[in-house]
């Protein structure tokens, strides 16, 4: 029977609205005001980043934005979209939506949205599959602020038999269309390390994510390795950094590598602009080829994971 009061909210990081310096501008606002992304006193951040950061990244961010975008929008929200959608697919007996972190639609209103139309449940599922106290704790915060809403957290899916068979799959399918004599890099979105030192168990779940993955595919060691991308700022991040990885693989003699990203549900910037295109340039200029393994997105693998995991979450099956 449909239970018209329960609801699956997948929740993504968030994306500009247009890839043009002023929408830039304005997300990067949301996101680096979050004390959970940066942990600055506001009076210090709030002026160094209204009068320094947003202005000098505002520009060039927007138009790594235009490099990738799609007539429906940036990748992050097309994609998502298409994700829910096909989740909704699977679990005809409750309301799918998805909501950003930041931007549009926010997450604030899509889980008072749903309220509204009768939800008393919700799962809020974030598209994080490793936890960590910037990304899922946040999204945490936001949702506990919710009067008359259950909600229901997924703190992390990094071992779900069904999401690791998915990654495994779409690098297994890759490879039988491109070849599988290439080493296999592993790349997550990069942490401050004071944040692990401090308890974040992010690495912990990224290292057991790969090694997961590396296993489903038979790999042995030394066929696959694993790094961190995205750096922001001055301090010290996890490492080594996917561009350090990539320059000693290339001093090593490798002259092809697959790279997987398999911390991010979707393409994204960081995805398609980052690392298929910057970090593909960089590697064939030190001699190699960079093939890039796009994300799950709205693959049917992925969701009948994700439908998988919220019929584990609130009880119920997937269609």
């Amino acid at each position: 029977m449909p239970a018209p009061d329960t609801a699956v909210l997948l929740v993504n990081l968030g994306t500009p609205e247009a890839p043009t310096p002023a929408a830039v501008r304005r997300y990067l606002a949301e996101f680096l005001s979050d004390p959970r992304v940066v942990a600055l006193p506001a009076l210090l951040w709030q002026p160094l980043l209204r009068a320094v950061i947003l202005p000098l990244r505002g520009m060039r961010v927007a138009e790594k934005y235009a490099s990738v975008w799609l007539p429906g929008g940036s990748p992050l929200a097309v994609h998502t979209r298409a994700l829910a959608d096909a989740v909704q697919l699977r679990l005809p007996q409750w309301r799918v939506a998805c909501a950003m972190r930041y931007g549009t639609p926010p997450l604030r209103e899509a889980l008072e949205h749903l309220r509204a139309v009768g939800a008393r449940r919700v799962l809020v599922l974030p598209l994080y599959p490793q936890y960590s106290t910037t990304t899922t704790a946040s999204v945490a915060d936001v949702a506990a602020t919710v009067p008359g809403i259950d909600a229901v957290l997924v703190d992390d899916y990094h071992a779900d038999a069904r999401w690791v068979a998915a990654v495994a799959g779409s690098v297994r399918e890759h490879r039988q269309t491109h070849g599988d004599v290439a080493h296999l890099l592993f790349s997550f979105h990069g942490l401050p390390q004071r944040l692990i030192d401090a308890g974040d168990p992010y690495q912990v779940q990224c290292e057991a994510s790969a090694r997961a993955i590396a296993s489903a595919l038979g790999l042995v060691d030394g066929a696959w390795s694993l790094a961190y991308q995205s750096r922001f700022g001055r301090e010290r991040w996890l490492g080594p950094s996917t561009a350090e990885a990539l320059d000693a693989l290339a001093a090593r003699g490798v002259r092809t590598v697959d790279v997987a990203c398999p911390g991010f549900a979707v393409d994204c910037l960081e995805t398609l602009e980052e690392v298929a295109t910057m970090l593909a340039t960089r590697f064939r200029e030190r001699g190699g080829t960079l093939r890039y393994v796009p994300c799950l997105n709205a693959t049917p693998a992925h969701a009948d994971a994700l439908a998988a995991i919220a019929c584990r979450a609130l009880g119920g099956t997937a269609a």
